[in-house]
């Protein structure tokens, strides 16, 4: 069986990193986290007092780009790669509504997104990788044999988002979570460097209303029928 590139896009909170997860562990394929990439740079930016609600030093965050190391390793008790950022593991910090709130912002610098564009695109040099997030079909991988493009209504995704916030005892409102979404698609939609959107050749699955036992069995199917093919 030919290794492939499998790039999973579309809007926050859709579960794109739980299908991905889910893919890699069954075809045993490198699983990255772009998201995580991009939060873990808001997380800098905020320790650094670049952003704030009210404010934002673009200049001194690109200054501090080439002090900003990422790392992805492997824990084996979670069954999944965890992001380190200069050294310290910042997979659970990175997850806060206020990392969320910054996380967009953060993702429009062109200079940050050159950065970890270039990181992404020598990961899947070998392919058998599954990425997710905003631009792999359109920006990172291109030519990639399986694209998805995953969407749900923002009250969906907001319930979704607020259910694990209160799973994880973050003090937070549904109305808090909604508007956060809601600002992110915005953001991610209309930023002037790879803005969030369908690629000509994606598969678009709405899963508003699909669990996600169906939602990977309908993506497993389709995964078969591209290896075939290639």
């Amino acid at each position: 069986m030919k290794n492939i590139t499998i790039a999973i896009d579309g809007f926050s909170s859709t579960g794109k990193s739980t299908l991905a997860k889910q893919l890699a562990s069954k075809l045993a394929y490198v699983y990255v986290d772009t998201g995580a990439m991009y939060r873990a740079v808001a997380l800098y930016a905020m320790n650094n007092n670049f952003i704030k609600a009210d404010f934002f030093d673009k200049k001194a965050l690109i200054d501090s780009l080439p002090k900003i190391q990422l790392e992805f390793k492997y824990n084996a008790d979670l069954g999944f790669a965890e992001i380190y950022l200069n050294g310290e593991n910042v997979e659970k910090q990175i997850r806060t509504i206020e990392v969320s709130s910054f996380v967009s912002k953060v993702a429009e610098v062109s200079e940050v997104r050159s950065k970890l564009v270039e990181q992404q695109q020598e990961m899947g040099t070998n392919k058998a990788i599954v990425m997710d997030g905003r631009d792999i079909g359109t920006v990172v991988f291109p030519t990639a044999e399986l694209k998805i493009f995953m969407t749900a209504s923002a009250e969906t995704r907001a319930q979704r988002r607020f259910n694990e916030l209160q799973q994880k005892g973050d003090n937070v409102s549904y109305e808090e979570v909604l508007k956060n979404v809601v600002e992110r698609d915005y953001i991610d939609t209309h930023r002037e460097d790879s803005p969030l959107v369908i690629a000509d050749d994606a598969i678009e699955i709405d899963n508003s209303y699909l669990n996600k036992e169906e939602q990977f069995a309908a993506v497993l199917e389709l995964v078969n029928e591209v290896v075939k093919t290639v």
